[in-house]
């Protein structure tokens, strides 16, 4: 499986379509992208498919923007250590869900630690630009 980076797809936010909506954000999915979970966020958007639930982002980030969101369907992959799009194993079954996005002071801190770069933040963008 080929790595996917969400940090260097220039398609997003604008060519991926709005899926629906959680906790105050955007989800997006861009068919042919995004296998099953999407993008949750757009000005800080984490992809799912790419997270690997290490916590970094978690931990540096100064204004609490994100909130660990379990994915029950994520149990059997991790046990069995199968890749997900970021070309690595999971580390637990949930994900970091950008609750408080409209928090975000746009530092980077979350983009630059993340290590399979599952998160891309985008100044001036979402329904609170």
């Amino acid at each position: 499986m080929s790595e996917r980076r969400i940090i260097d797809d220039a398609t997003f936010p604008n060519e991926w379509p709005k899926a629906g909506d959680h906790e105050g954000h955007e989800i997006r999915k861009k068919e042919g992208v995004s296998k099953e979970l999407g993008v949750h966020g757009v000005a800080v958007a984490v992809d799912f498919d790419i997270c690997i639930a290490d916590g970094i982002c978690i931990s540096v980030c100064p204004v609490n923007v994100f909130d660990k969101m379990d994915i029950p369907s994520e149990k059997e992959r991790m046990e069995k250590q199968t890749p997900n799009d970021s070309g690595k194993p999971l580390l637990d079954t949930w994900k970091a869900d950008p609750m408080r996005e409209r928090d975000c002071i746009f530092c980077r801190a979350c983009e630059i630690q993340c290590p399979v770069q599952a998160i891309k933040i985008t100044e001036g963008v979402g329904p609170f630009a």
